[in-house]
């Protein structure tokens, strides 16, 4: 079997950052539905006294995601130019590449693009 070729890697990143941005994204949403039924409990079915506790923890994970998101955002915009570049290249290079890897470069890049304005 071939190894796989640059364009198809660098494709391969784009997806996987794409995924984990929103793996994050999800995991935000839940960590705040948390907080917010933590906050609206209030102590009401507190048996062992640690509904401050878990709040606390619950604002510490939040801020904790919160802080991989920017680094993350850098990471896809470098994968997204590197792909880009990978596929210029490939243009130039004179080489038979397959349609479809090309296909989902541009896909992949098309995907990106719109994650990385949502997340803006």
């Amino acid at each position: 079997m071939a190894p796989p070729s640059q364009l198809s890697v660098a494709t391969s990143s784009v997806q996987r950052l794409v995924k984990e941005e929103a793996s994050y994204r999800t995991e935000l949403q839940q960590q705040e539905t948390r907080i917010q039924k933590l906050q609206t409990s209030n102590g009401s079915n507190d048996d062992d006294g640690n509904a401050e506790y878990q709040l606390r923890q619950e604002r510490q994970a939040v801020e904790e995601t919160k802080a991989v998101l920017p680094p993350l955002r850098e990471r896809i915009k470098e994968a997204i130019a590197k792909l880009e570049s990978q596929l210029e290249a490939e243009k130039h290079s004179g080489k038979e590449t397959p349609v479809e890897e090309i296909t989902k470069a541009k896909e992949a890049i098309a995907s990106a693009k719109t994650a990385y304005r949502e997340i803006v």
